[in-house]
Formats: structure tokens, C-alpha cells, sequence
């Protein structure tokens, strides 16, 4: 009874440990989110101004990562919603909403009146009820720098039927989180983990909700058993036999002053409803055998057609006390759990490829000088390595592991009429993490993501599919190609005063400088007004200065000469912009602070 009685006592110190560092998260970060909370009021001032369904054709959308991709119940057709883009200086959010049409292969941009506010990192569900339902909550709102967060607690749905949104006002969810998952299990959301994060301050969860569908109720769960630890980012999915299965996740706690540590799970459990115990679940660990996925974290996740869990990529992180590399992944892994087993993702290779195996295997010895049989490394995993050079010139070798095309040796064949593409390695997703996937009649459709080049963080928009009943070869239906992809230097505040503090006359006179370029740039502004890029109705400068960047970059050129400073340069663009469209529009906040402009 004592051991007993001190381990629950432990137990009730640890809640009010999270209890307390949860009420000092949310005191410390509630002045940063209410900054937040007026931006986003404003943008939920423009999207009221959609009175009407608006769709839209389109082209594929731009790079994003962290956004839902979801299916639709009845049509043959995938919904992305909202994600994010960082261009090297600022973090862009959405909340547009596109359609693909898979037998069509076409976009179409969906405007509809009252959407829910621009987030990334949300969770979305579908469900069959009332011809199709797409329940959206959570997810995170950030500051242009990237440095503050406004964590979501709202639930909306979208009825696919009648292309309309609804907020569900329900009290008793969860707070407010990003990195959280979310299942439909009968007619309930499961939802679980999660973190919160402000300027100096983080918390990651581990509590289960379910929302009732029924009668769009929350009501938490305090599931028996030893559960996961507190994590964001984990897979989570319904099993065939009813259970709830989480596994892998991340989460970071510090270990000292500024110095955060981070750990990528790669436990396995399962959350069981209680038979004939209404609202009673229990959490079990288990341990599964096969093929396990390294640890790793921004893996994706998808159901595939026999119920098996499929992961995808994701980046595994070494960390160092001061600094942090990853090694981006494009790997795939089934987890059956019937079996309790995890199996890697095969690809067996095109049709014709295998045609020419055959026809390599039946072939006389006379024919060897025709086709040539690899040695005995054919059977193992291929290593490809390439190089990518970012704008600033650095160059990334990006190491690919590719699975064997099969049992038997690879044949080069020196046919004529044997197809070029047979010595080319095999067409896949590059290796990423926080991609988006989807499956839909049996075929995987893999968008996006992001990798990172050095400093530089690659956005995608790329389409992929994969037929899962085949397992031959990835089809790409988007290319993106990475090097023709927009990044900025950062030029943020510290550097700028870190100059200033180590010559104080030069910093000053450089003001000076600056000051007078603006008053000559503003006045060039107003001279060739008809010439720059007009200011749309009620558009801000947060959307007018990434649109036509490009624009004031040349002109600032010009004004500068082609030896200034990249950093003068990019001074110079935005002053000339932004004088633009001040002039133009006006300013749309209070006290003449653009909140929105490139720092």
C-alpha cells in the first residue's frame, strides 16, 4: 500500500507540475497573442467581404507545408487547406481553399464566404455525414518574423454538400495547440497531444478529447493505463478492430538556461474503448517486430487501402549543443496491425524494367556483351547522392536511399529500341518532411513539404501519386523545382544593430544615407506611379510588397548601382515600396506601423 500510495502521489505532483507550467505558458504568451489576435481580426475583416461561393480554375497552389490534405467522401476529389511558406525573411499563412479533381488532373480555388482564419500545423477529418463534412481544429497563427504564435482552440466544419463553412461554439475542448492529431472513430474526433509555444515559453500535451458528432459536445478522456509521454506530431489512426494507435511523435524540454533538448518518440500505443464501459478507454503499450522506421519527426501519415498505416519521410535530427542538423528522408513504411508488424515500402519497379529482367534471365551466354547483370550489390539498397546550390552558393549534397527494384540483378541493356529510362534512377518524391498525403482508390498523393539547404528552407509544391495495390513506381503529376524557388537573406534587427554597436558614426551615417535614398525614391515613386505595379483594393502591405518584390528589387538596383550592398539594395526596395503604396493606399493600421513589412 505505501509503494502504492506514494506512486499515485507522485503522480498527482507531476499533473500540478503541468498544471502550473501551462498557467505560466499561458499568462507569458497572452500579451504576444493578443498583438496577434488584432491581425487576425483584420484578416477576418477581408474574408468577410465574400458574400457568395466563388471557383476559381486554377494553376497548382503555391509552396506550402503544414496544411491538410483531405479526400472527399463521394467525389473524386482532394481538399487542401491553409499551411504555410517562409521565404527566408517572412512566414506567410493561409486559408485558401483548393480542389483537385483526380480524373481531370486540374486545380480549382475555392472561395467561400466566412472561412476560418489563416493557420497552419491544424488537424482535418472527414466524414460521410450530410454528403460530406471536413472538420478543421486547431492548428497556429505566426507573426511575420516567425517569432511570436497564436495557438488556436476553434472547431469548424465544412460541408462539402452546400460549399459552406461553420464555427461549432462548444465550451470544454481542448486549449489551444498546434501539432495535435485527430481521427473520426464511430461518431466521435479523437483528439490527441499537441503543443503550445510563445516567445520564451513551450508546453506539449498528452490529454484525449472526444467530440460527439451526435450532439457536438467535448468531454476529455482520462484513459486508464500508462500512456505516451506529452508529444506533438505523432501518427495517429483508427485500427480494424476499434482501437486508436499512436506512435513516434516529438517534443523538446530544457535542460538549462536557452538550452532546449529534443526527442524523437518511437513508442507504439494503443487507446482501447472498454467493453460495456461507456466513456471508459485504456491505453496499452505494445511493442511491434519487423522492419521499424528510424526515429525521426515531420513524418506524414495515411491509411492505406488494407487498413496497414503508412509513413512517409520526416527528418531525423542530430542535435548538438549548438546546432541542429537534419537528414531529410523520402523512405516508406506500412505498419499492419493485425500483425502487430512493421514492413518497408518495396517498390518493385515499372513493367518494362521487369520485361527486361526476363529477358536478361532467358538470354544465351553468347548475349552477355548485349545485356550486363550488375554484381551482387544489386540486391541492396542504392545510394544517390546530389548536390543542390542555393542563391547564396552553398551546396548541399542530399543523400537518397532508393530501395532495390527487385530480387534479381538490374540489367543495362543496349538495345535500340530499349527505352532511355532505363539507366535513369527511378522517379520519386524528394526526401522531406511535413508533406502532405492522401489516399484515394487505392493510390497515395503526396504534396509538398519542405527540406532545408544550408540555411535555406526549401518550400514544395509538388504533386506525386502511387498506386498502393502495384507498388511499381511514383507518377509525378506536379513538378517544383526547388533552385528557381524565391529566398531571401535574412537582414533581421540584430544584425543591424550589431553593426551599429561596433561603429556607431558609420551606423549613423548610414541612416543618413538611407534617409536621403528614401526621400529620393519616394519622390521617383510618385513621378513614375503608372509605371509600378498598382495596389488592389483594400490589399495589404503584408501582400503587396511579397507580389511585386521582384519589381521594386530592379528598381532599387538601378537607383543604387549594380555595386551596392545586398543589404542596402533590399533597404532601398522596401522603402521605395512601401512609399508606394502608402501614397497609393494608405495606411491600414493605427500609429502608421505596418506590422506586415519584411524586417
Amino acid at each position: 500500500m505505501g509503494k502504492k500510495g506514494k506512486k499515485e502521489k507522485k503522480g498527482r505532483g507531476a499533473e500540478k507540475t503541468a498544471a502550473k507550467m501551462e498557467k505560466k505558458v499561458s499568462k507569458r504568451s497572452r500579451k504576444e497573442e493578443e498583438d496577434l489576435e488584432a491581425l487576425i481580426a483584420h484578416f477576418q475583416t477581408l474574408d468577410a467581404r465574400k458574400t457568395q461561393v466563388v471557383e476559381t480554375p486554377c494553376s497548382p497552389p503555391s509552396p506550402r507545408l503544414n496544411a491538410s490534405l483531405s479526400t472527399h467522401p463521394e467525389k473524386d476529389e482532394l481538399i487542401l487547406f491553409g499551411g504555410e511558406y517562409f521565404n527566408g525573411q517572412k512566414t506567410f499563412l493561409y486559408n485558401e481553399l483548393y480542389v483537385y479533381n483526380i480524373r481531370k488532373d486540374s486545380w480549382t480555388k475555392v472561395e467561400i464566404p466566412n472561412p476560418p482564419p489563416r493557420r497552419c500545423a491544424h488537424q482535418a477529418v472527414v466524414v460521410p455525414q450530410g454528403g460530406g463534412q471536413l472538420w478543421i481544429f486547431g492548428g497556429e497563427f505566426a507573426s511575420p518574423d516567425g517569432e511570436q504564435f497564436y495557438h488556436y482552440k476553434d472547431l469548424w466544419v465544412l460541408h462539402l454538400a452546400t460549399k459552406t463553412w461553420e464555427q461549432v461554439r462548444s465550451p470544454g475542448g481542448p486549449s489551444g495547440r498546434s501539432g495535435h492529431r485527430m481521427v473520426a472513430w464511430k461518431r466521435q474526433l479523437i483528439l490527441f497531444g499537441g503543443f503550445h509555444e510563445s516567445t520564451r515559453d513551450y508546453i506539449y500535451y498528452n490529454d484525449v478529447y472526444a467530440f460527439s458528432l451526435d450532439t457536438f459536445t467535448w468531454s476529455r478522456l482520462s484513459p486508464s493505463g500508462t500512456g505516451p509521454t506529452p508529444r506533438s506530431g505523432c501518427q495517429m489512426t483508427v485500427t480494424p478492430q476499434g482501437s486508436v494507435l499512436i506512435y513516434g511523435g516529438y517534443s523538446k524540454q530544457r535542460v538549462r538556461k536557452d538550452v532546449d533538448r529534443g526527442t524523437q518518440h518511437s513508442d507504439m500505443f494503443l487507446l482501447k474503448a472498454e467493453e460495456g464501459r461507456e466513456g471508459k478507454w485504456s491505453w496499452t503499450r505494445i511493442n511491434p517486430s519487423g522492419a521499424k522506421p528510424t526515429p525521426r519527426s515531420g513524418f506524414s501519415v495515411a491509411v492505406a487501402p488494407n487498413h496497414q498505416t503508412l509513413l512517409f519521410g520526416g527528418v531525423c535530427d542530430e542535435e548538438e549543443e549548438e546546432s541542429l542538423e537534419g537528414d531529410f528522408l523520402n523512405d516508406l513504411h506500412f505498419y499492419d496491425p493485425v500483425r502487430n508488424r512493421w514492413f518497408a515500402g518495396q517498390l518493385k519497379g515499372p513493367k518494362a524494367e521487369k520485361r527486361r529482367r526476363r529477358q536478361g534471365r532467358k538470354a544465351e551466354p553468347g548475349g552477355a556483351d548485349k545485356q550486363a547483370v550488375k554484381g551482387p550489390g544489386a540486391q541492396e539498397p542504392l545510394e544517390v547522392v546530389r548536390e543542390v546550390v542555393s542563391e547564396d552558393g552553398t551546396v548541399v549534397t542530399i543523400k537518397q536511399v532508393l530501395a532495390a527494384p527487385g530480387a534479381a540483378g538490374q540489367l543495362e541493356s543496349d538495345d535500340d529500341d530499349g527505352p532511355e529510362e532505363a539507366a535513369v534512377a527511378p522517379v520519386e518524391p524528394s526526401p522531406r518532411s511535413n508533406a502532405m498525403l492522401a489516399v484515394k482508390h487505392g493510390r497515395l498523393y503526396l504534396y509538398g513539404g519542405m527540406f532545408e539547404a544550408g540555411d535555406r528552407q526549401v518550400t514544395l509544391s509538388d504533386l506525386y501519386c502511387l498506386d498502393l495495390h502495384k507498388m511499381e513506381e511514383w507518377t509525378v503529376l506536379v513538378e517544383t523545382d526547388p533552385e528557381s524557388q524565391e529566398w531571401l537573406e535574412e537582414t533581421d534587427s540584430d544584425e543591424d544593430s550589431e553593426e551599429a554597436e561596433g561603429a556607431e558614426g558609420g551606423g549613423e551615417e548610414d541612416e543618413d544615407e538611407d534617409e536621403d535614398e528614401d526621400e529620393e525614391e519616394e519622390s521617383s515613386g510618385e513621378e513614375g506611379r503608372e509605371e509600378h505595379p498598382s495596389v488592389a483594393p483594400g490589399e495589404l502591405f503584408a501582400d503587396y510588397l511579397p507580389r511585386t518584390e521582384q519589381h521594386w528589387l530592379r528598381c532599387a538596383r538601378d537607383d543604387t548601382g549594380p555595386g551596392a550592398p545586398e543589404r542596402r539594395v533590399l533597404r532601398a526596395a522596401q522603402a521605395m515600396a512601401q512609399a508606394f503604396y502608402d501614397s497609393s493606399a494608405g495606411r491600414w493600421t493605427e500609429g502608421g506601423t505596418v506590422p506586415c513589412g519584411l524586417k
